[in-house]
């Protein structure tokens, strides 16, 4: 079998150990970066055929980490993780090139199905609840910020509410 290059990008350092040590135990050779800067200085030296990137990383969106690693070789198998899933960071993280997107609680089992999961699933269920007001207004919130580049303050101005008030929405659910 060829060997498998796994990096993970993760800012919970005990998380990134755990899943590391998973991981290694199934044979891959895996590399970790805790934010874009440690992920650009590992690519020079190291290829990944998967990843695993977690989309909120401290002070960075882990958006750009999936569009870095799908440059570097769009065949990787990406797959997201977060605590903090929205319908808006699903369709930005696959436009990328994530090849599956997990909310956590995940385990290594998940990420490696997630990984053999390329193509689309017909049997999906449609989900037969209506979203919340609370849900739309959040994705919406989130969406514009992606669209500004996470910049508060104009993300505030094209929503037509005051900087404080996005940024105490934000507070309570964190991107």
């Amino acid at each position: 079998m060829a060997e498998r290059r796994l990096v993970i990008v993760e800012d919970d350092e005990a998380f990134a150990r755990t899943l590391r040590r998973s991981f290694e135990r199934r044979g891959y050779v895996v590399e970790t970066a805790r934010d874009p800067a440690a992920l650009d200085a590992l690519l020079v030296g190291f290829k990944p055929d998967h990843a695993v990137v977690d989309l909120r990383l401290e002070g960075a969106s882990g958006l750009g980490c999936i569009k870095t690693l799908h440059d570097a070789d769009a065949a990787t198998r990406i797959v997201v993780l977060t605590g903090f899933a929205s319908i808006a960071t699903a369709v930005e993280a696959i436009k990328l090139g994530a090849t599956n997107y997990l909310t956590k609680p995940a385990n290594s089992d998940d990420i490696e199905a997630a990984f053999a999961r390329v193509d689309g699933d017909t049997d999906t269920e449609l989900a037969a609840r209506p979203t919340s007001i609370k849900t739309l207004e959040w994705e919406r919130i989130h969406q514009t910020l992606a669209e500004t580049g996470f910049n508060i303050s104009e993300t505030a101005r094209r929503l037509g509410m005051h900087r404080r008030t996005l940024a105490r929405k934000l507070e309570k659910r964190h991107i």
